[in-house]
């Protein structure tokens, strides 16, 4: 079989029967090196225990080539080779996705008044524990990544790692003239926190421009603007550390990421 991994996944299993699903664990440090099927496929988010059972019966899962019709059997997912509806089961540790937010969702994995990030996921990935890293204000667009990599989330989201989050914006009136001195020296808000350094870069006519942090406190770049007696009208992340946000991207659209980003963004050599 042609194997082609996919970045955008349909959702459609039927749809997409040339391709290898990117189906991948919700990894912890501590599991267990051997798990029943349907477990198996229950983590990878492609069927519930009961579901996979039904495939079973019916002759839609085979390991190592061979049809199995019972999802109690134990296989080893870093070894065995498992197929779910004529589709190899890719194994990955971690889910790695790139959304780009709409206005008016709020960062979280559940909230009972407003739509939240991961209802823009299909339901294979929701259930793997996908969770943003970071967060965005709920009328903030842009660049987000997901994942269930707590470890490297942690990391990532750790001031001294330094990691630069860069955003454009407009603002209500146009920017003061010292206003790129005064956020590279770093701007002292309205309840006296110091901000590190930022880098400022406005447009020609002061009207918005890109800023580019390396933390990230609650509203801050909305509260950089109003210490300096301006306001946000928009503003939409387009980078996080080596991840840019491409314009081919529509709002509420997402994407997996490649090794090779996933590299760069761990800081690891592919």
């Amino acid at each position: 079989m042609k194997e082609i991994v996919v970045e955008y996944y349909c959702g459609d299993l039927s749809a997409c029967a040339e391709c290898v699903l990117p189906a991948m664990l919700l990894g912890s440090l501590g599991r267990e090196k051997n798990m029943r099927i349907d477990k198996f496929l229950s983590e990878c988010g492609l069927a519930s225990r009961k579901e996979a059972a039904k495939a079973a019966r019916c002759g839609g899962v085979t390991v190592n080539g061979a049809t199995v019709k019972d999802t109690a059997l134990h296989i080893d997912p870093e070894k065995d080779c498992v197929t779910f509806l004529g589709k190899r089961v890719e194994y990955r540790r971690f889910v790695y996705i790139l959304l780009n937010k709409p206005e008016g969702y709020v960062s979280a994995t559940e909230d009972k008044a407003h739509p939240f990030v991961t209802e823009l996921l299909p339901e294979e990935y929701r259930r793997m524990g996908l969770f943003p890293v970071g967060r965005l204000d709920k009328d903030t667009t842009g660049l987000m990544l997901l994942t269930n990599d707590g470890q490297n989330a942690h990391r990532l989201l750790s001031p001294k790692h330094h990691v630069e989050k860069e955003y454009r914006f407009t603002c209500k009136v146009p920017l003061i003239k010292d206003a790129e001195r005064i956020f590279s020296e770093g701007i002292t808000l309205s309840d006296g926190y110091e901000c590190k350094s930022a880098v400022l870069v406005a447009d020609g006519d002061r009207m918005g421009g890109r800023i580019t942090l390396t933390e990230g406190k609650y509203h801050q770049i909305k509260r950089m603007l109003g210490a300096i007696d301006n306001r946000i009208l928009s503003l939409e992340r387009i980078r996080f550390a080596s991840l840019t946000l491409s314009p081919e991207l529509p709002r509420g659209a997402w994407r997996m990421l490649t090794e090779e980003q996933i590299h760069a963004l761990l800081g690891e050599k592919a």
